[in-house]
Protein backbone atom coordinates (compact mmCIF):
# COMPACT_ATOMS: atom_id res chain seq x y z
CA UNK A 1 0.00 0.00 0.00
CA UNK A 2 1.23 3.48 -0.86
CA UNK A 3 0.81 6.48 1.43
CA UNK A 4 0.15 9.81 -0.30
CA UNK A 5 1.51 12.90 1.42
CA UNK A 6 1.67 16.66 1.22
CA UNK A 7 4.67 18.98 1.52
CA UNK A 8 4.83 21.76 4.09
CA UNK A 9 7.15 24.13 2.22
CA UNK A 10 9.08 26.06 4.87
CA UNK A 11 10.77 28.22 2.24
CA UNK A 12 7.51 29.75 1.03
CA UNK A 13 5.24 30.07 4.05
CA UNK A 14 5.15 31.44 7.58
CA UNK A 15 5.08 29.00 10.49
CA UNK A 16 1.47 29.91 11.28
CA UNK A 17 0.43 29.27 7.68
CA UNK A 18 2.32 25.96 7.64
CA UNK A 19 0.38 24.79 10.69
CA UNK A 20 -2.88 25.71 8.94
CA UNK A 21 -1.78 23.91 5.77
CA UNK A 22 -1.08 20.83 7.89
CA UNK A 23 -4.58 20.98 9.35
CA UNK A 24 -6.11 21.38 5.87
CA UNK A 25 -4.09 18.51 4.43
CA UNK A 26 -5.11 16.12 7.21
CA UNK A 27 -8.76 17.08 6.75
CA UNK A 28 -8.43 16.40 3.01
CA UNK A 29 -7.26 12.85 3.68
CA UNK A 30 -3.50 12.92 3.10
CA UNK A 31 -1.71 10.05 4.84
CA UNK A 32 1.38 11.97 5.92
CA UNK A 33 3.11 15.33 5.83
CA UNK A 34 6.71 16.21 4.99
CA UNK A 35 8.30 19.46 6.08
CA UNK A 36 11.56 20.97 4.87
CA UNK A 37 14.34 22.11 7.22
CA UNK A 38 16.07 25.22 5.85
CA UNK A 39 17.92 28.19 7.31
CA UNK A 40 17.46 30.16 4.07
CA UNK A 41 14.95 29.99 1.23
CA UNK A 42 16.46 29.14 -2.15
CA UNK A 43 15.65 32.62 -3.48
CA UNK A 44 14.38 35.71 -1.68
CA UNK A 45 11.08 35.63 -3.58
CA UNK A 46 10.11 32.53 -1.60
CA UNK A 47 10.27 34.75 1.46
CA UNK A 48 10.38 32.41 4.47
CA UNK A 49 12.42 29.89 6.40
CA UNK A 50 11.06 29.35 9.94
CA UNK A 51 12.73 27.10 12.50
CA UNK A 52 11.26 23.72 11.67
CA UNK A 53 11.27 22.37 15.24
CA UNK A 54 9.06 25.20 16.49
CA UNK A 55 6.73 24.77 13.53
CA UNK A 56 6.44 21.03 14.20
CA UNK A 57 5.21 21.74 17.71
CA UNK A 58 2.34 23.68 16.17
CA UNK A 59 1.68 20.92 13.64
CA UNK A 60 1.54 18.33 16.42
CA UNK A 61 -1.04 20.40 18.30
CA UNK A 62 -3.16 21.20 15.22
CA UNK A 63 -3.44 17.65 13.82
CA UNK A 64 -4.70 14.39 15.25
CA UNK A 65 -3.77 11.34 13.20
CA UNK A 66 -1.56 12.21 10.23
CA UNK A 67 2.05 10.99 10.25
CA UNK A 68 4.82 13.58 9.78
CA UNK A 69 8.43 13.57 8.64
CA UNK A 70 11.28 16.02 8.22
CA UNK A 71 12.46 15.76 4.65
CA UNK A 72 15.28 16.19 5.43
CA UNK A 73 17.64 17.63 8.06
CA UNK A 74 21.44 17.64 7.92
CA UNK A 75 22.64 17.09 11.52
CA UNK A 76 26.29 17.50 10.62
CA UNK A 77 27.30 21.20 10.64
CA UNK A 78 24.57 23.71 11.50
CA UNK A 79 22.92 21.22 13.85
CA UNK A 80 25.16 19.15 16.10
CA UNK A 81 23.81 15.57 16.22
CA UNK A 82 23.22 15.86 19.99
CA UNK A 83 20.91 18.83 19.39
CA UNK A 84 19.22 17.01 16.53
CA UNK A 85 18.68 14.02 18.83
CA UNK A 86 16.98 16.21 21.42
CA UNK A 87 14.87 18.06 18.84
CA UNK A 88 13.62 14.91 17.14
CA UNK A 89 13.00 13.09 20.42
CA UNK A 90 10.86 16.00 21.66
CA UNK A 91 8.89 16.23 18.41
CA UNK A 92 8.35 12.47 18.24
CA UNK A 93 7.08 12.51 21.83
CA UNK A 94 4.59 15.25 20.89
CA UNK A 95 3.22 13.12 18.05
CA UNK A 96 2.57 10.38 20.61
CA UNK A 97 1.34 7.22 18.82
CA UNK A 98 1.78 8.67 15.32
CA UNK A 99 4.90 7.96 13.27
CA UNK A 100 7.45 10.74 13.05
CA UNK A 101 10.14 10.19 10.41
CA UNK A 102 13.48 11.81 11.28
CA UNK A 103 14.82 12.15 7.75
CA UNK A 104 18.49 13.05 7.33
CA UNK A 105 20.86 13.92 4.49
CA UNK A 106 24.22 15.50 3.73
CA UNK A 107 22.70 18.95 3.27
CA UNK A 108 23.28 22.03 1.15
CA UNK A 109 25.80 24.80 1.63
CA UNK A 110 22.89 27.26 1.47
CA UNK A 111 21.83 26.24 4.97
CA UNK A 112 24.92 24.76 6.57
CA UNK A 113 27.61 27.44 6.16
CA UNK A 114 25.95 29.98 8.46
CA UNK A 115 28.11 29.30 11.54
CA UNK A 116 31.29 29.88 9.57
CA UNK A 117 32.32 26.23 9.48
CA UNK A 118 34.06 24.76 6.44
CA UNK A 119 31.71 23.12 3.92
CA UNK A 120 33.32 19.71 3.32
CA UNK A 121 33.17 17.70 0.12
CA UNK A 122 30.38 15.17 -0.16
CA UNK A 123 32.43 12.12 0.81
CA UNK A 124 33.38 13.77 4.12
CA UNK A 125 29.80 14.90 4.76
CA UNK A 126 28.62 11.33 4.25
CA UNK A 127 31.12 10.12 6.86
CA UNK A 128 29.91 12.86 9.20
CA UNK A 129 26.28 11.86 8.64
CA UNK A 130 26.92 8.23 9.48
CA UNK A 131 28.66 9.20 12.72
CA UNK A 132 25.90 11.71 13.49
CA UNK A 133 23.24 9.00 13.18
CA UNK A 134 25.30 6.83 15.54
CA UNK A 135 25.32 9.65 18.11
CA UNK A 136 21.58 10.24 17.72
CA UNK A 137 20.75 6.59 18.29
CA UNK A 138 22.95 6.42 21.38
CA UNK A 139 21.17 9.42 22.89
CA UNK A 140 17.73 8.04 22.03
CA UNK A 141 18.42 5.14 24.42
CA UNK A 142 17.95 7.52 27.34
CA UNK A 143 21.30 6.54 28.81
CA UNK A 144 24.11 8.96 29.59
CA UNK A 145 26.31 9.22 26.53
CA UNK A 146 29.92 10.22 26.03
CA UNK A 147 31.18 9.97 22.47
CA UNK A 148 34.58 10.89 21.07
CA UNK A 149 34.58 10.24 17.37
CA UNK A 150 36.34 11.54 14.30
CA UNK A 151 33.89 14.40 13.79
CA UNK A 152 31.85 14.83 17.01
CA UNK A 153 32.33 14.94 20.76
CA UNK A 154 29.55 14.43 23.29
CA UNK A 155 30.19 14.52 27.02
CA UNK A 156 27.90 13.23 29.76
CA UNK A 157 24.74 13.91 27.76
CA UNK A 158 21.39 12.33 28.52
CA UNK A 159 17.95 12.91 27.01
CA UNK A 160 15.11 12.84 29.50
CA UNK A 161 12.21 13.52 27.09
CA UNK A 162 11.84 10.57 24.73
CA UNK A 163 9.07 8.99 22.64
CA UNK A 164 7.78 5.51 23.39
CA UNK A 165 9.69 4.20 20.37
CA UNK A 166 12.65 5.82 18.56
CA UNK A 167 11.68 7.38 15.21
CA UNK A 168 12.85 5.74 11.98
CA UNK A 169 15.73 7.58 10.27
CA UNK A 170 15.32 7.52 6.48
CA UNK A 171 18.44 8.72 4.65
CA UNK A 172 18.34 10.94 1.57
CA UNK A 173 20.32 9.80 -1.46
CA UNK A 174 20.73 10.94 -5.06
CA UNK A 175 23.81 8.95 -6.11
CA UNK A 176 24.87 5.34 -5.93
CA UNK A 177 27.52 5.77 -3.21
CA UNK A 178 25.09 7.52 -0.88
CA UNK A 179 22.35 5.01 -1.66
CA UNK A 180 24.63 2.14 -0.62
CA UNK A 181 25.59 3.94 2.58
CA UNK A 182 21.95 4.75 3.31
CA UNK A 183 21.16 1.05 3.17
CA UNK A 184 23.82 0.38 5.81
CA UNK A 185 22.91 2.93 8.48
CA UNK A 186 19.43 4.22 7.63
CA UNK A 187 15.88 3.06 8.34
CA UNK A 188 14.50 4.04 4.96
CA UNK A 189 15.17 5.95 1.76
CA UNK A 190 14.35 9.56 0.81
CA UNK A 191 14.62 11.16 -2.62
CA UNK A 192 12.87 13.67 -4.89
CA UNK A 193 11.87 11.52 -7.83
CA UNK A 194 11.84 8.07 -9.38
CA UNK A 195 15.57 7.41 -9.76
CA UNK A 196 17.72 4.37 -10.38
CA UNK A 197 19.43 4.87 -7.02
CA UNK A 198 16.55 3.16 -5.26
CA UNK A 199 17.62 -0.07 -6.97
CA UNK A 200 21.13 0.40 -5.61
CA UNK A 201 19.71 0.98 -2.14
CA UNK A 202 17.60 -2.17 -2.36
CA UNK A 203 20.49 -4.26 -3.71
CA UNK A 204 22.63 -3.08 -0.78
CA UNK A 205 20.04 -4.40 1.67
CA UNK A 206 18.05 -1.23 2.26
CA UNK A 207 14.83 -1.66 4.21
CA UNK A 208 12.09 0.64 5.45
CA UNK A 209 9.82 3.33 3.99
CA UNK A 210 10.74 4.89 0.66
CA UNK A 211 9.89 8.55 0.22
CA UNK A 212 9.58 10.41 -3.08
CA UNK A 213 8.55 14.03 -3.61
CA UNK A 214 6.66 15.20 -6.69
CA UNK A 215 6.73 18.92 -7.39
CA UNK A 216 3.59 20.49 -8.80
CA UNK A 217 1.73 23.73 -9.33
CA UNK A 218 -2.05 23.58 -9.62
CA UNK A 219 -3.48 26.69 -11.28
CA UNK A 220 -6.35 27.61 -13.62
CA UNK A 221 -4.19 26.98 -16.68
CA UNK A 222 -0.86 25.35 -17.41
CA UNK A 223 0.52 28.72 -18.47
CA UNK A 224 -0.45 30.20 -15.09
CA UNK A 225 1.26 27.31 -13.31
CA UNK A 226 4.45 27.69 -15.33
CA UNK A 227 4.52 31.42 -14.56
CA UNK A 228 4.10 30.73 -10.84
CA UNK A 229 6.91 28.18 -10.77
CA UNK A 230 9.13 30.51 -12.79
CA UNK A 231 8.54 33.27 -10.22
CA UNK A 232 8.62 31.27 -6.98
CA UNK A 233 10.69 28.14 -7.63
CA UNK A 234 12.97 28.57 -10.69
CA UNK A 235 15.76 26.75 -8.82
CA UNK A 236 14.00 23.51 -9.75
CA UNK A 237 15.56 23.83 -13.21
CA UNK A 238 19.16 24.33 -12.10
CA UNK A 239 21.50 21.62 -13.38
CA UNK A 240 24.09 19.45 -11.66
CA UNK A 241 25.27 20.09 -8.11
CA UNK A 242 24.50 23.81 -7.91
CA UNK A 243 21.75 23.21 -5.32
CA UNK A 244 24.32 21.65 -2.98
CA UNK A 245 27.17 24.14 -3.34
CA UNK A 246 25.77 27.68 -3.80
CA UNK A 247 25.92 29.49 -0.42
CA UNK A 248 23.25 32.23 -0.44
CA UNK A 249 19.86 33.12 -1.96
CA UNK A 250 21.67 35.89 -3.87
CA UNK A 251 23.84 33.29 -5.60
CA UNK A 252 20.76 31.26 -6.51
CA UNK A 253 19.12 34.39 -7.88
CA UNK A 254 22.13 34.89 -10.12
CA UNK A 255 22.09 31.24 -11.20
CA UNK A 256 18.39 31.14 -12.08
CA UNK A 257 18.86 33.97 -14.55
CA UNK A 258 19.74 31.17 -16.99
CA UNK A 259 16.35 29.48 -16.40
CA UNK A 260 13.52 30.17 -18.85
CA UNK A 261 9.81 29.47 -18.74
CA UNK A 262 10.42 26.84 -21.39
CA UNK A 263 12.79 25.08 -18.99
CA UNK A 264 10.02 25.03 -16.39
CA UNK A 265 7.42 23.79 -18.87
CA UNK A 266 9.70 21.00 -20.05
CA UNK A 267 10.96 20.06 -16.57
CA UNK A 268 9.71 17.62 -13.96
CA UNK A 269 7.28 19.97 -12.18
CA UNK A 270 3.67 18.96 -12.88
CA UNK A 271 1.97 22.07 -14.27
CA UNK A 272 -0.95 20.40 -16.04
CA UNK A 273 -4.21 21.16 -14.17
CA UNK A 274 -5.64 17.79 -15.26
CA UNK A 275 -5.77 15.49 -12.20
CA UNK A 276 -4.69 12.66 -14.50
CA UNK A 277 -1.21 14.19 -14.73
CA UNK A 278 -0.86 14.02 -10.94
CA UNK A 279 -2.21 10.48 -10.80
CA UNK A 280 0.29 9.44 -13.48
CA UNK A 281 3.14 11.09 -11.62
CA UNK A 282 2.29 9.31 -8.39
CA UNK A 283 1.88 5.99 -10.19
CA UNK A 284 5.28 6.39 -11.87
CA UNK A 285 6.86 6.85 -8.44
CA UNK A 286 5.03 3.78 -7.12
CA UNK A 287 6.20 1.76 -10.12
CA UNK A 288 9.77 2.86 -9.38
CA UNK A 289 9.51 1.34 -5.91
CA UNK A 290 8.40 4.18 -3.62
CA UNK A 291 5.72 3.56 -0.99
CA UNK A 292 5.47 7.13 0.38
CA UNK A 293 4.81 9.67 -2.39
CA UNK A 294 4.13 13.29 -1.49
CA UNK A 295 3.25 16.36 -3.51
CA UNK A 296 4.57 19.88 -3.16
CA UNK A 297 2.48 22.81 -4.39
CA UNK A 298 4.59 25.76 -5.56
CA UNK A 299 3.19 29.21 -4.84
CA UNK A 300 0.76 30.89 -2.47
CA UNK A 301 -2.38 28.95 -3.36
CA UNK A 302 -1.94 25.76 -1.35
CA UNK A 303 -5.69 25.12 -1.25
CA UNK A 304 -5.71 24.53 -5.01
CA UNK A 305 -3.61 21.37 -4.75
CA UNK A 306 -5.19 20.21 -1.50
CA UNK A 307 -8.68 20.41 -2.98
CA UNK A 308 -7.68 18.78 -6.27
CA UNK A 309 -6.15 15.88 -4.39
CA UNK A 310 -9.10 15.58 -2.01
CA UNK A 311 -11.61 15.42 -4.85
CA UNK A 312 -9.74 13.70 -7.69
CA UNK A 313 -6.34 12.26 -6.82
CA UNK A 314 -6.47 10.65 -3.37
CA UNK A 315 -9.56 8.55 -4.21
CA UNK A 316 -7.52 6.89 -6.99
CA UNK A 317 -5.12 5.45 -4.41
CA UNK A 318 -7.48 4.60 -1.57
Amino acid sequence: MTDIGYTLSSEEHSPTDLVEHARMAEAAGFDFLSISDHFHPWISEQGNSPFVWSTLGGVAAATDEVDVGVGVSAPIVRLHPAIYAQATATVAAMFDDRTFYAGVGTGENLNEHVLGDRWPEHAVRLEMLEEAVEVVRKLWTGREVSHRGEHYTVENARLYTLPEEPPPIPVSAYGKRTASAAAEFGDGFWSVGPQEVIDVWEDAGGDGPRFCQLQACVADTEADAVATVYEHWPNTALPGELNAVLPTPAHFEQAVEMVTKEDIAEGSTITDPDPGAHIEGIQAAIDAGYDHVYAMQVGDDQAALIELYREEVLPSFS
